[in-house]
């Protein structure tokens, strides 16, 4: 009984604070989306991230005097690194080979002989791929035989570290300011309809009405506008991707398309969890400043 009042009184309610209501679960709407966009773009920017990340290459070069044996030894230790995904052992003629490839001259019928070094080319899981990590190897790799030169384009690496921070923090930052906002404006909203009812607040508190039972019609209100909200976002984000840039970018869709299917039932998850957030902080004061009175 005193749960179906509660939900009732939830959905009613709801109804009853049409303009209130209209107007939050618009301003929140134009929030989730643009924070459901900004999300997406950054889920493709970590995976891209990855992505270079995986591409990154150690080069180690070998010295004259290591043997074959010895060099296959060290390329064996190599591997068994923490992080290491991959270590292969380049000979001085697949060194030739790759020159060739690359600059499409022969080195051989240039310098009349094989000056390219014998290498051992790594690379590392994308969360080893970072300054700290591969600074880490070096010594590691180069206590493993006398005569071993490690190579690798550390400003690249520290460019791809420095822009994936930047744009965590300015996401990051601006997505906190989204959801606080959307907190706000569905706590107000929550706020007014209880001093609208302060009245019936008031007797139902009088004849031993628990906090609990009063609040939790105006918890589940804002749940209902956090939810309708964020069906809401998810619907125009959904639309934007799947619609406009599948059309006119089809580039571009191919690579925020496996975040945005993430983004679509998050924003409703979100837009609910915020919206019994934001009303629980609303109900929780006014229930406190009343019981002063």
């Amino acid at each position: 009984m005193s749960l179906s009042f509660i939900v009732r009184e939830g959905f009613s309610g709801f109804g009853r604070a049409k303009m209130p209501s209209a107007i939050t679960v618009t301003i929140s709407f134009f929030a989730l989306v643009l924070l459901g966009l900004f999300s997406t773009v950054s889920l493709s920017f970590f995976d891209i991230i990855q992505e270079l990340r995986s591409r990154v290459e150690l080069e180690v070069f070998l010295g004259d005097s290591l043997t074959e044996a010895q060099a296959a030894g060290v390329t064996g230790k190599i591997r068994e690194l923490d992080g290491v995904r991959e270590a292969v052992y380049v000979t001085r003629e697949e060194a030739a080979s790759i020159f060739s490839r690359d600059f499409g001259e022969d080195v051989v019928r240039i310098l009349g002989s094989n000056p390219l070094p014998r290498s051992i080319r790594l690379k590392f899981q994308p969360e080893y791929a970072q300054p700290d990590s591969i600074a880490k190897v070096v010594p590691l790799i180069t206590a493993f035989a006398p005569d071993l030169e490690v190579r690798y384009n550390q400003k690249y690496l520290g460019q791809i570290e420095q822009n994936g921070k930047l744009f965590t923090l300015l996401t990051g930052g601006l997505g906190l300011l989204i959801a606080v906002a959307t907190v706000v404006l569905i706590g107000y909203t929550i706020r007014l309809a209880l001093y609208s009812r302060q009245e019936k607040i008031r007797t139902m508190r009088l004849v031993g009405a628990t906090a609990w039972f009063i609040g939790a019609p105006y918890v589940i209100e804002g749940a209902l506008q956090g939810i309708l909200s964020g069906l809401l976002a998810a619907g125009a984000v959904y639309l934007v991707f799947e619609q406009l840039l599948y059309t006119y970018e089809p580039a571009m869709y191919q690579i925020l398309h496996p975040s945005a299917l993430l983004i679509y039932p998050s924003l409703v998850l979100l837009g609910l969890g915020l919206g019994v957030f934001g009303s629980t902080l609303s109900v929780g004061k006014y229930l406190r400043a009343a019981s002063k009175r």
